[in-house]
Formats: structure tokens, C-alpha cells, sequence
């Protein structure tokens, strides 16, 4: 018997089918862990699929890895697609994707900047929902999509960053109230910089660390600390909450 399960009833997922992109790294690859100890069957997208690979190796129970580009709703299809047919539904979904852009300030933003920005963060989230959501339907589940604190106020330096992750709670907003008569919780999640690659080895680490002394707790997160968070959002037991965008920053907003 899984002790981890025994020790927390509140977050058992057996059996529960739990869909995650940008899986291969990340809070992705720490959700795929958490998830898989808690008895859920996974189905997990990234377009690096050797990192993919290399997680779905690590996994306890049941997975299935499609490459997946979320620019692509062909993809993202394909991916809502083996949630059905390997496992019969789809529970949980976590629209996980995303990267950063290089710093520059509102006028040095290039076009093709936003673009990828918009197509990852926002059409990425929109057109996941879009193939998901009908699966939820038919029992009722769980979509997180991960925004950022970014994506509830500003961001200098990460302009077009900043705005595809409001587009994020906007469109989760949007879902909750449209859906919340089918059953399914729709919430946004958003973290101040945490420990992940897009932090640590994207060279933007130094131009953070002024805001990290002004944070409450003086530090950036674990990834397991947000990744925890997210599991209580999708515990059956938190059945009330949809439509917020939640922010797990050690206090930030708190000022």
C-alpha cells in the first residue's frame, strides 16, 4: 500500500486521470512525481521529449508521453485524445507550458516576442481547454492552468510575459463561470519566481534577486512548494473554490 496515500486521504488520486503539458521539467515534472505517488494516471506533453522520456521513467503507476507544442491544437487534440483512449477520461487537467522571454522594456519588445509569448501562454491555455474540458464533462473534475504573479500585476522587463499571463486568469475566470454548472472547477495559479529552469538557467536569476529581498520570506519558492499547492486545489475535498487566480509568492502580494 502507497504510505503517502494512507497519510493523506484528502489528496488520493487513485485512479483519478490527470493531464499535465510542459511535463518533461519544472513544476510539470514534480506535479507528473506528486500525482503518480497518489495513485493517478498520467498523461504528460512537452515538446522536449527526451526530458519526457526521463520522467515518465521515474513514475510509480500508469503514464502515457506525447510529444505536444501547445501553439498546436492538433497536439494538444492528440493529447485529450490519449487521455480517452488509454484511459477512459480525463479528471484533472494542469496547463502547465510555458517560458520566458529575454529582458527588454516595453519599447524594445519585438512582434515576434509577443507572438510567441501569446501563442504558448495564452493560445496555449485556450485551445488545451478546448479539447479537455468536453472529457471533464461527463463526471466532473479540475483545470489549473498556471499563470504567474506576473499575470496579476506588473512585470518590468517581461512586458509581453506579463500580459499573456493576465490573458491566462482572464480566460480561467471565463471557464469557471462557464462550466461551473457542469461540475468542474476552473482556477488560475500564480507563483512568484520559484527554483524551475526558467528561473535558474535563464540568466535572468541575478536581475531578480532585488525582489527577493523584499519578499516576506526573503527567498524564492521550492518547486515542491508551489507543486503542493496545486495538489490541494485539486483535491476532491476543495470543492468550492473556481474561479480564483491564487498566488503562492511567500507574501509578495501581501503589501
Amino acid at each position: 500500500m502507497n504510505t503517502t496515500r494512507a497519510l493523506d486521504p484528502m489528496l488520493d488520486f487513485t485512479d483519478q486521470v490527470v493531464l499535465i503539458t510542459g511535463a518533461a521539467s519544472g513544476f510539470g515534472a514534480m506535479l507528473a512525481a506528486q500525482f503518480s505517488e497518489r495513485g493517478a494516471k498520467l498523461v504528460l506533453g512537452d515538446i522536449d521529449e527526451e526530458g519526457l522520456a526521463e520522467v515518465a521513467a521515474q513514475l510509480e503507476g500508469d503514464s502515457v508521453t506525447l510529444r505536444c507544442d501547445v501553439t498546436s491544437e492538433a497536439d494538444l487534440a492528440a493529447l485529450a485524445e490519449a487521455a480517452d483512449e488509454m484511459f477512459g477520461g480525463l479528471n484533472i487537467a494542469i496547463n502547465n507550458a510555458g517560458f520566458g522571454h529575454s529582458l527588454g522594456a516595453i519599447e524594445q519588445l519585438d512582434e515576434d516576442t509577443y507572438d510567441t509569448m501569446f501563442a504558448v501562454h495564452a493560445k496555449g491555455v485556450a485551445l488545451g481547454m478546448k479539447q479537455q474540458i468536453p472529457l471533464i464533462k461527463r463526471q466532473g473534475g479540475v483545470v489549473i492552468n498556471v499563470s504567474s504573479m506576473a499575470g496579476i500585476g506588473g512585470a518590468p522587463m517581461l512586458g509581453a510575459y506579463s500580459a499573456a499571463k493576465h490573458a491566462i486568469i482572464g480566460l480561467s475566470k471565463t471557464a469557471a463561470i462557464e462550466y461551473a454548472a457542469d461540475n468542474i472547477r476552473v482556477n488560475a495559479v500564480c507563483p512568484f519566481f520559484s527554483l524551475t529552469p526558467l528561473v535558474t538557467e535563464s540568466g535572468i536569476f541575478d536581475k531578480i534577486e532585488g525582489m527577493v529581498r523584499r519578499s516576506p520570506m526573503r527567498r524564492l519558492a521550492e518547486t515542491e512548494e508551489v507543486t503542493s499547492a496545486i495538489l490541494l486545489l485539486c483535491s476532491p475535498a476543495n470543492s468550492y473554490m473556481t474561479g480564483q487566480a491564487i498566488a503562492i509568492d511567500g507574501g509578495v502580494s501581501a503589501y
